[in-house]
This record gives structure tokens, C-alpha cells and sequence, in this order.
């Protein structure tokens, strides 16, 4: 009869290696508590659950808000519900600046990045502070209008009013699903199943993705529930799960965006192998082709495998085009180091996102640039906090090819610092969106860069006269397709004038949120005789948009797709029978908090033109 002590051993070291696995990272004085553990004759002790709302928002990708205001900011978050659990569209919310596919769809689209992981839909965040530090429990995200857009949940490990800031980073998902359409826009209380994570946080981002609602998905309060202590579940009550065996595993798999990639790109030698099989007979093109499918993580894994996929794998043609924005929270000096060999034909660099709480140093970014800066044409760095005067003088000097440039919510950059781009002659697209970009800095980018084509400059609060810029742009950007000025304070019939006389291609105009514009100037109605090819018009909350602006509309702009003239009390149902019947490609139309277009209007309409989407706002 075999022995039976070796089968015993084994069993043994495995049960060990289960409460290890267990309780590996409870504190001290919860692994002293051993023969409460092996008994199972005393109950665990229960930490008291805390409950605490936001105490502070610390960033954020957009909001519908002004920069000067806390109507639809994202600063509402902050603090107990101001509307919850009404429901309707009201100003005490967290609203984000787009919704649904309609910026897709309009001249100003950008085209997407290929090999970004199906996981990441994620299109804005919000970062929000609480005051203590737990182990969260639940998160409960308190939604008043349009629910369904949160896709994501992060906890970081860093406290934001910690004196000392740590030597790592670290970011982990609390949840996360493909975004979903809610029926109806009632306010709901969202609360996701999370997982534990084996740090404390005070520090709690949300990701959404708004692209399956029908309007503006609004945010009021967000409560985190969590306990002092990580709690270590009693073996009497929570039995082994064998799945925790493979929990490094998974682990592993998030952090390959970016602690295992940093060593997987780093990787040179690599195990012999015997033979290929026949995967070598193949031609070159076609393995690069079938390689160009997979994501970032999976070129790293797969260049592991035998020196003919290393080639391949590290073949600067595979990295033209590279998104890093799935991998915000991996991203470092070190991620960029790695990738600089392969990335010395690279012409589209997406590193929105990331960098952020010191992760990427001017000095590494700079030095990455400096390698694989000369065939670039597109560089996104939305919300890149990083970025100083200096990035911006590297990225001039060494992307002389460089074509668009994306600097939107990259607030820390100081004034000055954008003279450095009138030195890139070749863009043609410019993001400036919540930036801090004075008059002198961009009339001076306005004068050398006349072949923009795109150019935001929403919610730029530094400029003093818009009337100026405009004539600026008016003279000197002949091939502007689209502009948008939402929530420019002070452009007047003048600026306007001027800009339609000069800028005759423009196809996409956002004036939302332009108080200073009054349809009796006759503003919009010399816009629409002068700009033919307009396609997307945005008059957000302008309350004199009248019905014979509308009829100019119909009249001379019949290529025009969408619509917004939220807010008016002079549009009648008449005249947008006019513009529906003459503009057949009309998608959408908000007439929202329009007075005279009630329900029924709506209703009628929707009946006569299937085609067109109809938004009807309301609060209740």
C-alpha cells in the first residue's frame, strides 16, 4: 500500500498556501488573530461602515458648464444631492459636453485609433475626493436624468491631502461594463457590485460613455461606503475560492497596461526554439497584416514567444498609429522609454489621459519626442497635466510634421506657453478646449497657421475680444471647416461679420452659450446667406433665435444636419416645418425649453419626418 504522508503534505501546503493567499495582505494586527483563524471559535470582529460624499472635485475631462459658474459643472458633485431623487434636466448637476453618436457624425469628427481594447469605451471622467480613506464597500452614484452612462469605477491608491505623496500610483478597477441604454431618463440610484481591493482610497474616478443615451446624461451626488480596516472574511463563513488562486493572473493581465508591459518591452533575449512550425513560410506583409489586429498588451505578450514574432512584433510598422489613453493609469517614463525603438515611424500618438500625479516626467516626454517626434502628424493629449511651456516647445521643434494637435482640459499649461505653436505652420486641426490660451498667443497662432482647418476654442475663458479674433481668423484661416466658440463671452454681429465674409467653407459652427449675440443684428441671418455649406449650427441658449433666422436657414443652408437652438421663446412650429421640409439630410434638432414647441408639436413633427431626431427638454 502506497504511503500516504506525501498526499497529506500536499494537501497540507495547500491549505496553507489558501490562508496565505487569504490573508497575504491583511495588516499585522489582523494576521496575529491566528487562532481565531484555525478555530473558528470566535466571530471576526465587524468594522462600522463609513459613509461619506464627495468633498472636493479634483479633475475632469469636460463639462457642459462655464469655467465661472456652477451651473452643469462638474463641481456639483461635490457635496450632499441638490435635486436627488427628482428627476428632469436641472443646472445643480454634473453635466458632460456631448451625448449620443451627433459628434461623430459632423466635420469635425476625428477618426478613432485602431487596436484600442474593446474594455475601454470610456469617452470623460470625473475624479472626486472624499475625507477619509477606506476600503470601499459600495459605491452609490446618484443619477437625475438620462441614467446609464458611467462605465467605469477606480480607486487609487494615493491620498490627495496626504502631506507626502507616494512613490507609486497605483489605480484599480472597482467596476466596469460596456455602456447600456436605461429606459427612460427618471433619476435612479446606481450601485454596481464592486470588487475589493487590498489598499485604502480616498479617491474615486468615474468613467463614461454617453454615446447610447438621447441627451445629457446628469450626475448629482456620488456616496462611497467603506470600512477603516479591510475586513478578512471568517473561514466558517466564507469558504476558499478557488478562483483566488488565479486572482494574480488576473491582476497581471491589468497591470500589462502598464507594470508588465514596462518589462515586457523591455525584453531582449528571448528562449531558443527548434522551429516555427510553418508560421515563417508565411509572407512578411501578411503576418505584419494578421499582428496589426492585436492590441498593445497582446504584441508584448506575443513577442515573447520565438525570435520571428519578437521581429514582428517590435517592427516599427506596427506602431504608426498607438493609443496609450486605455492604459492611462500604467503609463510612465519608463512605458515611454521602452517604446521608443519601436516607435521611430510613429505618425498618430494618442497619450491623452495619461502622465498624470507625476507618472510622466517633462524630461521623459521630451526625450521621447525627440526620438519619435519627426513623422508625426496627430498628437492627442487631452487632460495631459503634465505638459509646461517647455513640452510645448518640444513638441514645435521636433514634430515639424506635426498636423493636429490636441491640448483639450490641459488647464495647467500656463498662457505664455502657447506662442510655441505658432511655430507649427502645418496644423490643421487645433483643440484648445478649457485651456488657458490668451489673445496675444493665439492671434499670433491665428497669423502663421493658415492652414487650420479645425479649431475649438469652447470655454477659453482668456480671451478679452472674440470680435478680434474672429477678424483674425476671418482674414488670415480661409480653409476653416469648423470652429467652435461655446460659451465665448464677448462676440459681437461684428465678429461674426467678419468671420462668415472670410470663412465662406465653414461647415460646422457652434455658437452655444453666446450671450452677447442678438438675432436683431441680423447676426444669424447673415450667417446663414454667407455660409451655404454650413452642416452643424449651434445656437444653444440663445433666446433670441427668431423664426426668420430659421427661415434663412431653410432658405440657403439645405445641407444643414444638425440644429441646436435650445432656449428660444420666438421660434413657432411654422417655421421649423420650413427648415425640415427644405433641409432633407436634417438628423437632429434640439428645440428644447423652446416655448412656443410643446409635446404635441413635437409629436406631430416626429410623425411628418421619421428621419429626425426631435429633442424636447423639460424639467419637472
Amino acid at each position: 500500500m502506497p504511503p500516504v504522508f506525501p498526499m497529506l503534505t500536499v494537501l497540507s501546503m495547500f491549505y496553507y498556501m489558501c490562508l496565505r493567499r487569504r490573508a497575504r495582505t491583511a495588516t499585522r494586527g489582523e494576521m496575529n488573530s491566528r487562532r481565531a483563524i484555525e478555530s473558528n471559535t470566535r466571530a471576526l470582529p465587524i468594522n462600522v461602515e463609513i459613509v461619506q460624499y464627495a468633498k472636493e472635485v479634483l479633475d475632469f475631462s469636460s463639462h457642459y458648464g462655464s469655467e465661472n459658474s456652477m451651473s452643469y459643472t462638474m463641481w456639483n458633485l461635490a457635496g450632499i444631492p441638490n435635486v436627488y431623487p427628482s428627476s428632469g434636466d436641472f443646472t445643480q448637476t454634473a453635466v458632460f459636453r456631448t451625448y449620443g453618436t451627433w459628434w461623430d457624425r459632423c466635420p469635425s469628427a476625428r477618426l478613432p485609433f485602431k487596436r484600442t481594447p474593446s474594455t475601454f469605451c470610456s469617452q470623460d471622467y470625473v475624479e472626486l475626493a472624499f475625507e477619509e480613506p477606506v476600503y470601499p464597500t459600495a459605491v452609490h452614484i446618484l443619477e437625475t436624468y438620462h441614467p446609464g452612462a458611467v462605465v467605469r469605477i477606480l480607486a487609487c491608491s494615493a491620498n490627495p491631502y496626504s502631506q507626502n505623496p507616494p512613490a507609486e500610483v497605483r489605480w484599480e478597477i472597482l467596476w466596469s461594463e460596456a455602456p447600456s441604454k436605461v429606459n427612460g431618463p427618471q433619476a435612479r440610484q446606481f450601485t454596481p457590485c464592486i470588487k475589493q481591493i487590498n489598499f485604502p482610497t480616498n479617491l474615486i474616478r468615474l468613467e463614461v460613455n454617453s454615446s447610447l443615451l438621447d441627451y445629457y446624461t446628469e450626475l448629482d451626488a456620488v456616496v462611497l461606503h467603506g470600512v477603516k480596516e479591510r475586513p478578512v472574511l471568517s473561514l466558517k463563513t466564507s469558504m476558499i475560492d478557488m478562483n483566488d488562486i488565479d486572482e494574480d493572473e488576473d491582476e497581471e493581465k491589468f497591470a500589462c497596461g502598464m507594470d508588465a508591459l514596462n518589462k515586457q518591452f523591455s525584453i531582449v533575449t528571448l528562449r531558443e526554439w527548434p522551429t516555427n512550425g510553418y508560421f515563417d513560410k508565411l509572407p512578411y506583409e501578411l503576418i505584419q497584416l494578421i499582428l496589426s489586429h492585436l492590441t498593445v498588451p497582446d504584441l508584448c505578450r506575443l513577442a515573447q514567444t520565438c525570435k520571428l514574432l519578437y521581429q514582428h512584433c517590435c517592427d516599427p510598422l506596427q506602431y504608426i498609429h498607438l493609443s496609450l489613453q486605455p492604459y492611462w493609469a500604467r503609463i510612465n517614463d519608463t512605458s515611454l522609454e521602452h517604446l521608443q525603438s519601436r516607435c521611430t515611424l510613429i505618425q498618430w500618438l494618442n497619450l491623452s489621459w495619461t502622465g498624470n500625479r507625476g507618472a510622466i516626467s517633462v524630461s521623459g516626454f521630451s526625450r521621447f519626442l525627440k526620438v519619435c517626434g519627426s513623422e508625426l502628424v496627430r498628437l492627442e493629449l487631452s487632460c495631459g497635466h503634465f505638459l509646461n511651456e517647455t513640452c510645448l516647445e518640444v513638441i514645435t521643434e521636433m514634430c515639424p510634421n506635426l498636423q493636429e494637435l490636441n491640448l483639450s482640459s490641459c488647464d495647467k499649461i500656463p498662457p505664455q506657453a502657447f506662442n510655441h505653436i505658432a511655430k507649427v505652420g502645418s496644423l490643421k486641426r487645433l483643440i484648445l478646449y478649457r485651456t488657458k490660451v490668451e489673445q496675444t498667443a493665439l492671434l499670433s497662432i491665428l497669423n502663421f497657421c493658415s492652414e487650420l482647418q479645425h479649431l475649438s476654442l469652447g470655454s477659453c475663458v482668456m480671451i478679452e475680444d472674440y470680435d478680434l479674433i474672429a477678424s483674425m481668423m476671418g482674414a488670415k484661416c480661409k480653409k476653416l471647416r469648423s470652429l467652435d466658440l461655446w460659451r465665448c463671452k464677448n462676440i459681437t454681429e461684428s465678429g461674426i461679420a467678419e468671420l462668415a465674409s472670410g470663412c465662406q467653407l465653414l461647415e460646422e459652427l457652434d455658437l452655444g452659450w453666446c450671450p452677447t449675440l442678438q438675432s436683431s443684428t441680423g447676426c444669424f441671418t447673415n450667417l446663414a446667406r454667407k455660409l451655404p455649406n454650413l452642416q452643424k449650427l449651434f445656437l444653444t441658449a440663445n433666446r433670441s433665435v427668431c423664426d426668420t433666422d430659421i427661415e434663412e436657414l431653410a432658405a440657403n443652408c439645405t445641407h444643414l444636419r444638425q440644429l441646436d437652438i435650445l432656449g428660444t421663446r420666438m421660434v413657432s412650429p411654422a417655421s421649423l416645418r420650413k427648415l425640415l421640409e427644405s433641409c432633407k439630410d436634417l438628423s437632429l434638432l434640439d428645440v428644447s425649453f423652446c416655448s412656443q414647441i410643446d409635446n404635441r408639436v413635437v409629436l406631430e413633427l416626429n410623425a411628418n419626418f421619421p428621419n429626425v431626431f426631435i429633442k424636447k427638454s423639460f424639467t419637472q
